[in-house]
């Protein structure tokens, strides 16, 4: 396995560096299952686009299960986002911050910019900065923290300034105060919504053990792999929220009353602020007006 990530990343690095004729995507999570369940969709439509794209875990995971923990979790779990990455064609990379544990420090703001510079990023992805999760809201707050600093050839000397600031997007959730998610961009995931169960289904220790067992359901999980994995898909159906519709029938016209699953980003105010001509070079699989 460490022969082949090494190889990974060897490979998809310059491919990042060199070439332009492709998007360069990049989404940051605070834990390994993070990026998939906000964006494991969207990841899929741009590799089956020809798009690059790296998911980035800002810790390594060592907290998040009721009877693992330290390095062996750790180590599992990177496994998994390893793997997680490779069923649908990413660089997954998981930072050894501990769970838990995440500020917004100056390293940690560090190890963001050089990360995006080293993708060339069009697109930046990440959580906004207020969660039930002091891990989500830092991992927020540093990508915000990132955004400009991303284009500032002083700061990061080891790595050089991008000279065009990414768009910059956030995941959406469910939270109201200071002000609730805005649905600027809707995606469909219908062609590709068992590529996301597949990296879900790759993350174990979360979705089969510690996440069912916090909330207090694990004896509702299947042994039987088949029966675990549509279990899964119940437990993460992507459905449209009303509040997305109108978004979503902005940009799929008439082909929007037929999609059941989808994710939804909203343009931060940070990096570049793209127009509707800007989004649908950005995002190539709306359809064509």
């Amino acid at each position: 396995m460490a022969w082949f990530i090494a190889l990974l990343l060897m490979v998809a690095a310059p491919l990042a560096a060199q070439d332009n004729s492709r998007l360069h995507v990049i989404a940051f999570g605070a834990h390994p299952d993070d990026c998939d369940l906000k964006a494991g969709g969207l990841a899929a439509k741009y590799v089956a686009h020809g798009d690059l794209v790296k998911f980035v875990s800002l810790t390594n995971g060592d907290a998040g299960h009721q009877s693992e923990g330290g390095g062996p979790l750790a180590k599992r779990r990177r496994a998994e986002a390893i793997e997680a990455g490779r069923r649908i064609g990413i660089v997954y990379d998981v930072l050894d911050n501990h769970d838990g544990e995440l500020l917004p420090t100056l390293d940690v703001r560090r190890q963001v910019i050089r990360e995006i510079r080293e993708w060339h990023a069009d697109i930046v992805l990440s959580p906004r900065p207020n969660d039930y999760h002091p891990d989500h809201r830092n991992t927020g707050v540093v990508v915000q923290d990132a955004a400009y600093m991303v284009t500032v050839p002083d700061i990061v000397t080891d790595v050089p300034a991008l000279r065009k600031n990414p768009v910059f997007l956030y995941y959406s959730d469910d939270f109201q105060r200071p002000q609730p998610f805005r649905p600027d961009i809707v995606v469909s995931i219908d062609d590709v919504y068992d590529k996301k169960i597949d990296m879900l289904d790759a993350h174990v220790s979360q979705v089969y053990e510690w996440l069912p067992w916090h909330d207090g359901i694990l004896d509702q999980v299947p042994k039987d792999p088949a029966a675990r994995r549509q279990w899964l898909r119940s437990q993460y159906p992507d459905s449209v929220p009303e509040a997305w519709r109108a978004s979503l029938q902005k940009w799929y016209g008439a082909q929007a009353a037929s999609v059941q699953h989808a994710e939804a980003f909203e343009i931060t105010e940070y990096g570049s602020q793209p127009d509707d001509t800007e989004i649908r070079r950005l995002f190539p699989f709306f359809p064509r007006n």
